[in-house]
């Protein structure tokens, strides 16, 4: 079940420390669902682009560990593109979203926490058929 409508940045706490920064994520507290999958892009050549579907019901919190990279969100009449470079800022991404994952730097990575397990059936791989199947409702931005 969808937890947020639309897309957002998220600040994920930070404890600052002249040792080093950390950040912690829990369930409920930084992202709105139960954590059930994380799995994790690198080595991206930065002529790439990843992603390239939308989801029926997953939900994902999406950040850049390291580097950068852009995401492009469609809901089927426009688009917004997302810079993620800061490992304390994650995008909320509820399902009914096409997205894509371009400009990646060097060294970048790119974790993503779902709330649901890896189920083929839940992607949405063709754009024309995503298209089809948001025309009556887009979601918003």
């Amino acid at each position: 079940m969808e937890k947020f409508s639309k897309p957002q940045i998220i600040e994920i706490p930070k404890i600052a420390d002249p040792r080093g920064n950390l950040s912690v994520i829990q369930e409920k507290d930084t992202v709105p669902f139960p954590i059930s999958r994380i799995f994790y892009l690198y080595d991206v050549p930065a002529d790439s682009s990843r992603g390239g579907h939308a989801h029926h019901i997953d939900n994902q919190f999406m950040i850049a560990l390291a580097g950068s990279f852009d995401v492009v969100l469609d809901n089927g009449r426009e688009s917004h593109r997302y810079t993620l470079n800061r490992p304390y800022l994650g995008l909320l991404i509820p399902p009914g979203y096409w997205r894509t994952m371009d400009n990646f730097s060097a060294g970048s990575v790119c974790m993503v926490i779902t709330d649901q397990p890896y189920d083929e059936s839940d992607y949405i791989r063709d754009y024309d058929e995503f298209k089809a199947l948001m025309a009556p409702n887009p979601k918003p931005f």
